[in-house]
């Protein structure tokens, strides 16, 4: 009998080879309604070290606060290009980087309004479960009232918020583990 980890077991070390071409960096093609806004950052490990080999998918909204799945029946706009799914691969510094549209408020499961967010689902070599966690917009007047975000320790929530770069664009970095580790949800 051996107890070796098999493939079955996790994830990697073939992450890019499984995700490579299937990587959908660009969220919402052109034409699609909404603030484009750009989301890049970097995935740590609990010793600070880059993780090299992790694949983040994201699931949103449409600007108009509709996913683009045949269980959301609101009576909201759906543009026929708008998936809502993306999925980005690590570089060799950890990074990644993914172009949408800022997505618009949707109800929770009890109906109240949640704050504009990007649900993000990391794969990466030696998970046995995959992580999942949310990336929030700063100084989005919602984030106070939203109702997940609320479940979070205050000291905690900047971990979910990214913030503006020099550029403009949004940095949001992921730490796996350690003093400044990203807040991951039970699921």
């Amino acid at each position: 009998m051996s107890l070796l980890l098999t493939a079955a077991q996790t994830v990697g070390p073939f992450v890019s080879i499984g995700f490579e071409k299937a990587a959908v960096a660009d969220v919402a093609p052109a034409g699609v309604a909404g603030e484009r806004i750009t989301i890049s950052g970097r995935i740590f490990d609990g010793d600070g070290q880059p993780v090299t080999d992790a694949v983040l998918e994201t699931w949103q909204a449409n600007s108009f606060g509709k996913y683009a799945h045949p269980d959301d029946t609101q009576e909201k706009l759906l543009e026929e290009n708008f998936r809502g799914f993306g999925r980005v691969l690590t570089d060799t510094q950890g990074g990644f980087r993914l172009t949408t549209i800022k997505p618009g408020r949707v109800a929770g499961p009890d109906g109240r309004e949640q704050a504009p967010h990007i649900t993000v689902i990391i794969f990466m070599r030696g998970l046995l479960k995959h992580l999942m966690t949310r990336v929030y917009f700063p100084a989005d007047p919602a984030n106070i009232a939203d109702p997940v975000l609320s479940l979070v320790p205050a000291e905690r929530r900047a971990t979910l918020i990214a913030s503006k770069a020099g550029d403009g664009n949004l940095q949001w970095n992921v730490h796996l583990q350690g003093p400044h580790e990203t807040v991951f949800f039970d699921y």
